[in-house]
């Protein structure tokens, strides 16, 4: 199986596509995949304590959950600069979410068997 890299560029102001990336990347941990997901731009928000709980979009499964299927058996991180543009550190984060660059994402999907996928 390959190992998926999911990086999702949008906030709650598009919540179905937010949804869908999340969604993506728990079905796939849940398949036994390595899974990435990476939060950019406003979907940084989604990894501050209490953030994804408040966040409701109708016959989807609570992000919350999916959020922390994905903490349970993959990697969250969150983008360096909009952590920066926010003023958010790794300590404003849910437990097991980490803070990183480009550089590592360039690297992680530029690894043979590695599938990106953007939202």
């Amino acid at each position: 199986m390959r190992a998926l890299a999911i990086k999702v560029t949008c906030g709650v102001e598009e919540p179905e596509r937010l949804n869908q990336g999340f969604t993506v990347a728990a079905v796939a941990v849940a398949a036994g995949a390595e899974v990435s997901l990476w939060l950019t731009g406003e979907a940084v928000w989604l990894a501050v304590p209490g953030r994804a709980e408040a966040f409701e979009l109708p016959l989807s499964p609570p992000l919350a959950d999916l959020l922390a299927g994905v903490l349970a058996g993959g990697r969250v991180i969150v983008c360096t600069q909009c952590a920066a543009r926010r003023e958010l550190t790794e300590a404003d984060l849910l437990a097991g979410v980490t803070i990183s660059g480009a550089a590592v994402f360039a690297e992680e999907i530029l690894t043979v068997g590695v599938q990106a996928l953007v939202y």
